[in-house]
């Protein structure tokens, strides 16, 4: 099913560039367009989680680095069946995490600084877990081709709007203006079409691979009321982006609600519940896990316990 979602993407985001072509310059300008098409969508399949990673200036950690975030994401990964992928620091004060990679060979994980200092040790498995299940379900693909061709595109409108067309067969300024504006639109109409029922999915997965439904959806409440006041300036310049992240980054800036790629939070939020019931498992109390959970450990998580006398908030500090 993943496999048909991705040619359907593809060949719907390569349309769109011919037709955003056809509009800024006439029949040679599709053709061109296409051509930028094809070439755009085998660049972003081999490329486009580097892009994504660039985009947002993630750093690689290790066992060295980040010895607890590597060493969970290792622990998650043997649970859900999937090679171990690379993991990244983002530092961005946003609270948010995303996967990205063509498979699960070449997958990676991404969390903020953010999100580590604000989550414990159990919503922050729940997090990871929760871009694990994008990994096995092979999202990424899906995700990062979508972010790499969607901006594109956007970047396409706006140079066809600056530079477009010649003598006859250049269109009307009203016709460039509007394509200028409405092409990113539509990409994202696109992104935003096959991603909401993908969340869902993770959600439930994630919270399978890491046994606590509920510790995610603490994390989930708490990142999006993170994100609403902590603007992500990287994702601001790169809203392509935005659709790889747990939970929407653009989501404070008003318009962007009205295309967001992601559920409302707190459907996902009930949704866990509901899934938390049947499983018989709960968040942590009093420092305890719930039946099937990922950890025992209590529910600080160790990077927000600063040595004596310092601020330490992170494996990275």
């Amino acid at each position: 099913m993943n496999t048909m979602k991705t040619a359907m993407l593809m060949a719907a985001l390569t349309a769109l560039f011919g037709g955003v072509g056809y509009l800024l310059g006439g029949g040679t300008g599709m053709l061109l367009a296409l051509g930028f098409g094809v070439v755009t969508n085998v660049f972003a399949y081999w490329n486009s989680d580097r892009l994504a990673l660039a985009a947002h200036h993630a750093v690689e950690v290790d066992d060295r680095t980040a010895p607890e975030l590597v060493g969970m994401v290792r622990d998650l990964a043997a649970r859900a069946g999937l090679p171990m992928p690379r993991v990244y620091l983002i530092d961005n004060p946003q609270p948010n995490a995303f996967a990205t990679g063509r498979n699960p060979q070449n997958a990676a994980v991404a969390a903020t600084t953010g999100i580590l200092r604000i989550l414990t040790y159990d919503e922050l498995a729940g997090v990871m877990a929760h871009e694990l299940a994008h990994v096995k379900n092979r999202d990424t693909l899906i995700m990062t081709i979508s972010a790499t061709v969607a901006g594109a595109i956007a970047s396409l409108a706006q140079f066809g709007f600056l530079f477009g067309g010649r003598g006859s067969e250049r269109p009307n300024p009203i016709v460039m203006i509007g394509t200028a504006l409405i092409a990113p639109l539509a990409a994202g109409v696109i992104q935003m079409a096959i991603s909401r029922s993908r969340e869902y999915e993770a959600d439930r997965i994630g919270a399978e691979i890491c046994g606590q439904p509920l510790a995610l959806a603490s994390a989930l409440a708490k990142i999006a009321g993170g994100v609403s006041h902590i603007p992500n300036e990287d994702a601001e310049r790169h809203p392509a982006t935005a659709p790889l992240f747990i939970i929407n980054p653009l989501s404070g800036r008003g318009v962007d609600n009205l295309f967001s790629t992601h559920p409302a939070t707190e459907n996902r939020i009930a949704a866990l519940q509901a899934l938390a019931q049947q499983m018989g498992a709960g968040a942590p109390v009093n420092g305890h896990a719930g039946r099937g959970s990922f950890t025992s450990q209590a529910t600080t998580s160790p990077w927000n316990k600063p040595r004596q006398g310092e601020s330490r908030q992170g494996p990275w500090g």
